[in-house]
């Protein structure tokens, strides 16, 4: 079984090497690494020239990252597709000896796991934890949702329901994880590990703005499924979800 890991990537010169090497680290021995860049000026392509691991890799414009993720599913030829971002990495070598366990099962269409947020210069302190659990219906209501970058899934499974849709502009990974998992029903399993560290800074976390924004465009995918949701009960339940992971301390990792 071939595991294909698309990174998706734009001026990431000062964290797309710890990405790489994380990749190229793992003890599985049937990985594809793509990587997707938007044109980047900084040094990136020069790093991922220079990687003998990165197997595949694009520099050109796009419409945004969830479009370069869309170029990088249909490059992969890998039986399962994870996406690591480019300030993300795994946290030790044995991470996708475990995703390829799980998919022995032909039971299974996909999986997610847990993930830490760290501090950007030094990715040794935890942040924030982001604990998740198995799925069950109904749980999107509450804000909740899989750490997009732990989530792995067949490549059959895209090619069934479709890529990121890309009329949301801060909230595709939202929209495409409910419609697999809510809507079609996929089966998943989770697993419970922390698999990966992704340092704080991301797109939908860089600005209160990105933060409305981002949650404008969940409530109009739940909206157009549940006939208007309860704003009270999602935001309740959303704000202790996060503060909990504020709190919380992962096992060590």
């Amino acid at each position: 079984m071939k595991i294909s890991i698309i990174t998706v990537c734009f001026n990431s010169a000062e964290t797309i090497s710890d990405t790489i090497h994380s990749v190229a680290s793992q003890d599985y021995p049937n990985i594809e690494h793509i990587v997707v860049d938007g044109g980047s000026t900084d040094g990136t392509l020069n790093i991922i020239a220079n990687a003998p691991s990165v197997t595949r890799f694009v520099s050109e414009p796009d419409k945004g990252i969830y479009d370069a993720m869309n170029k990088g599913i249909e490059m992969a030829s890998g039986d399962v597709i994870g996406i690591l971002n480019a300030d993300d990495f795994y946290v030790n070598e044995f991470v996708l000896n475990q995703i390829a366990r799980v998919f022995n099962s032909k039971d299974v269409d996909a999986c997610y796991a847990d993930l830490v947020y760290v501090k950007e210069t030094d990715t040794s302190n935890v942040v924030r934890y982001w604990k998740s659990q198995p799925f069950k219906p109904g749980l999107f209501l509450k804000g909740w949702m899989p750490a997009h970058p732990t989530f792995f899934v067949r490549k059959s499974v895209y090619q069934q329901h479709g890529l990121f849709n890309l009329n949301y502009r801060i909230a595709a990974d939202v929209e495409m994880l409910f419609r697999l998992l809510e809507v079609k029903q996929i089966n998943t399993v989770y697993l419970p590990e922390t698999i990966i560290k992704m340092r704080l800074g991301g797109t939908t976390n860089k600005s209160l703005k990105n933060i409305q924004k981002q949650n404008q465009e969940v409530l109009m995918i739940l909206d157009a499924y549940y006939d208007r949701i309860s704003r009270i009960h999602f935001f309740v339940s959303k704000i202790l979800n996060r503060c909990q992971q504020f709190l919380s301390r992962p096992p060590s990792l």
